[in-house]
């Protein structure tokens, strides 16, 4: 579940020769204006089949784990309960970036659908007015009740599925754990802190950042003591990060400088006000004053040496050597020798709360109060033969019970572990619960029998339809115990639907004024920065365009809030 961003790149594809080349295939509809066929009867489609029927899907799998779809029991299951057959294509998951470009290119080779596309914004609508998508509104309201019903739960999901004109290109992905304040993504890079070291230097869990420098220190300052009792080869190291990548960014720290805003969205670097005003939080005196102290830390020794350049394999190792004070992930797990157990005893590793410096505050990251949200998920293309049948039979991966499934993994398949098994709820209705799954990794079962795709998972389902996992639910409660109550601030910025033009705009000017914040971020904490330098990376800053950067923002947030009030 981690939150990192997947980073593609995608050919060009000229508009002329796909609408050419759609249209000599009897393309469907399309941004050229072609309508969706509804007049099968959605009755004729009540699964199972009275005969078999065939689609043709594309979709990547994991390294490592099965390649064949048609043999994972999910889809097994699938198909004799909808007497559908897939045929697969399927690109391994990491060469989808390069491989899916060229399907794309290819309109006379294009399946009837992609079941895991995870198509950007930019993408998506340039595959769509390229004519190589079907708009699904109506496909949704005709023959997916599932996702109607989905939608009718979370109206907001549809909204931000929708493009300017209300049409939407795509199946979305939804994975509700916890909703505004507490959910789940509001704080990525959460910062960890070593409770074991803490207790057996009995150090207080430190509260300001003058007592977290402190611990810091202590740390350095016992080193060898540390290195004994708990029997670590190499190095002490009091913090370590990586800086700029996402959840091992270290810049959740600065969150109580100035105005109390850190830096929670490590691509765009924005904030909203509570008068609704998106700021572009690399002009703030709280970062100034943020930074400043993270160059104090660095200078003294307490901040990895490798935090500007090392590799996410180098930051693991080092961590599961027992090596680290402190240190940043979506879960601590990832880095750290420390067991689900201890995890949610509190022992061992525990989160860092909000730090006091000038004011005591969170700042949840973008998009994170919707929770998990992909808008192109799944799109069903322009050369399907029957986007009736490719519409019901998607819409099974929204059943209640499915949808866990496809994200997590299933019961009884009759191997050594499961992600489920199936049990009753309260009512004593079928109910999956997560089974305990020992010494094994969850991400490597999920990943063996998981299918991902188009789902929706609601904080309704929990109880009812399915538990929560046990690496989710001790995350909700750290966020809602220790983050939440000091999340101050009255929004985040949303996940908005931009036009074509829009988001190409945002996405060239992002890409200059994301390296020159990063470059400043790196080189500030390494070296230190006077007020000359400061003054000069806020001119760089008006050089490379953020005024508009946060005029088109502030134009879809204010949009936003109005369809709100």
């Amino acid at each position: 579940m981690s939150t990192n961003m997947n980073r593609r790149s995608f050919l060009s594809l000229s508009a002329a020769a796909a609408a050419t080349t759609l249209a000599a295939c009897g393309g469907g509809s399309g941004a050229a204006g072609g309508e969706v066929d509804l007049s099968v009867d959605p009755e004729s489609l009540a699964f199972p089949l009275a005969e078999t029927a065939e689609l043709s899907g594309l979709t990547s799998f994991p390294v490592g784990t099965e390649s064949e779809p048609n043999n994972r029991t999910i889809f097994k299951r699938l198909e004799e309960k909808t007497n559908v057959h897939i045929n697969w294509k399927t690109i391994q998951s990491d060469q989808w970036g390069d491989k899916i470009s060229l399907e794309m290119a290819n309109a006379n080779t294009l399946p009837d659908f992609i079941f895991s596309a995870s198509f950007g914004d930019t993408d998506l609508l340039k595959y769509a007015n390229q004519g190589a998508l079907l708009n699904v509104e109506d496909l949704i309201d005709t023959y997916m009740p599932n996702l109607q019903k989905v939608f009718e739960q979370a109206p907001e999901y549809r909204g931000m599925c929708e493009d300017e004109n209300g049409h939407i290109w795509a199946l979305p992905w939804i994975e509700q754990l916890g909703y505004e304040k507490t959910a789940i993504q509001t704080v990525g890079n959460m910062p960890f802190i070593n409770k074991w070291w803490l207790d057996f230097l009995k150090l207080d869990m430190p509260t300001t950042v003058d007592e977290f420098e402190q611990v810091l220190i202590a740390f350095k300052d016992n080193a060898d003591a540390l290195k004994k009792e708990f029997g670590i080869d190499g190095g002490i190291i009091p913090m370590s990060c990586i800086l700029n990548d996402y959840d091992q960014d270290p810049y959740a720290l600065i969150n109580g400088f100035g105005e109390g805003y850190g830096d929670p969205d490590k691509g765009k670097h924005i904030a909203v006000t509570d008068d609704g005003e998106v700021i572009c939080v690399a002009q703030t005196e709280g970062f100034k004053k943020g930074t400043e102290w993270l160059n104090k830390l660095y200078k003294q020794g307490l901040i990895d040496k490798e935090a500007f350049t090392q590799e996410w394999s180098t930051y693991v190792a080092k961590g599961k050597s027992g090596r680290y004070g402190v240190c940043f992930s979506w879960d601590v797990a990832n880095i750290a020798q420390v067991s689900m157990d201890e995890l949610i005893a509190g022992e061992g590793w525990v989160p860092l709360p909000a730090l006091q410096a000038d004011t005591k505050n969170i700042t949840p990251q973008t998009n994170s109060f919707t929770s998990g949200f992909d808008r192109g998920r799944c799109v069903i293309t322009s050369k399907c033969s029957n986007p009736a049948l490719c519409a019901a039979w998607l819409d099974q991966m929204y059943d209640p019970m499915q949808s866990p499934q496809n994200n997590w993994g299933t019961y009884d398949e009759g191997d050594e572990f499961d992600i489920f098994v199936m049990g009753t709820n309260d009512k004593g209705e079928p109910m999956l619960q997560h089974a305990p799954l020992g010494d094994a990794s969850p991400v490597e079962v999920r990943e063996a029998e998981c299918v991902g795709g188009p789902l929706a998972i609601l904080d309704s389902y929990y109880g009812v339809y399915v538990t929560c996992p046990d690496d989710a639910q001790y995350r909700l409660d750290w966020i809602k115990d220790i983050y939440t109550p000091d999340m101050n601030g009255k929004y985040c910025y949303p996940n908005v639907f931009m036009t074509t033009d829009d988001t190409k705009q945002v996405s060239n000017l992002q890409a200059d004024l994301q390296k020159c914040i990063n470059t400043f971020k790196s080189d500030s904490v390494m070296n230190g920065f006077d007020d000359a330098a400061w003054d000069k990376f806020q001119e760089d800053l008006k050089a490379y365009g953020i005024d508009e950067f946060i005029e088109i923002h502030q134009r879809y947030l204010t949009d936003y809030l109005s369809k709100e009030a």
